[in-house]
């Protein structure tokens, strides 16, 4: 029953991307849809799989992503027998694990973003080949693991938000300065497509959890902005890794 509820939602936020589609191309170009009956099925797939995909993370994935910052904050996992009596006597240090935890999941719920995939495929087969698509996803991947870990770091300091992301976007601006032109535009594009179907989810249900969890913190006012910090860093690591390669590749040029 849940499955065929989450189908017809699907089905509803499909629904006006194909009226637009099929309306412009019918009204406004006034051409018939060419292989209809291929597009017409792999409509249903999409349906189909996005809403296995949804229910599956609504079952397994999130209660789960919940759970483990709930036990990872445990002051009995923390501290043992040692628990501390008020939240000043808590060092940021005591919490390794869930930056651990904040990193390998970001690391491994951007490599499976299926938003990301098709950016990279598409990037692959617009540059000849010259830029990888696990180049990318892997370069992505691993500036969302930073700045997912940077802001479990900064919900368990409480420190303020503004000044991480004014940071980090004085140091994009830098690196704008210096990249590859051919890299910019898609390192920007790349921060865009980690917060999509996988990630976002998992990543508000840890912050969210981290935030209800750690002593002195509110969900409401600390709970959120992971986000921003996964949309932020893989602008970062991706330019980084594009000047990376530039730098290689002028060095080994004779």
């Amino acid at each position: 029953m849940q499955l065929i509820e989450t189908l017809v939602l699907t089905l509803k936020d499909v629904m006006p991307i194909a009226v637009i589609l099929f309306g412009f191309q019918l009204l406004v170009l006034r051409r018939p849809v060419p292989r209809l009956r291929e597009v017409l099925t792999g409509f249903v797939y999409v349906l189909v799989g996005m809403a296995f995909f949804l229910e599956g993370l609504e079952m397994a994935l999130f209660p789960l992503g919940k759970l483990m910052a709930a036990q990872l904050t445990d002051p009995a996992f923390l501290f043992g027998d040692s628990v501390p009596t008020s939240p000043q006597q808590i060092h940021w240090s005591a919490y390794g694990w869930v930056y651990l935890f904040a990193l390998a999941i970001g690391f491994s719920t951007t490599i499976a973003e299926p938003s990301l995939l098709a950016v990279a495929l598409k990037a692959n087969e617009v540059s000849g080949g010259a830029i990888g698509v696990w180049g990318l996803r892997v370069a992505v991947a691993i500036g969302v693991a930073f700045g997912i870990a940077l802001g479990a770091f900064r919900i368990v300091t409480g420190t303020p938000l503004h000044w991480y992301i004014i940071l980090g976007y004085v140091v994009v601006i830098i690196q704008t300065l210096f990249a590859p032109r051919a890299i910019i535009a898609l390192a920007y594009d790349s921060g865009g497509v980690t917060t999509s179907t996988v990630t976002v989810p998992l990543v508000t249900a840890l912050g969210l959890g981290l935030a209800s969890t750690v002593p002195g913190r509110s969900p409401a006012l600390d709970g959120f902005g992971l986000i921003a910090f996964a949309s932020l860093f893989p602008i970062v690591s991706v330019m980084a890794y594009a000047q990376i390669a530039a730098w290689q590749s002028r060095r080994h040029t004779p």
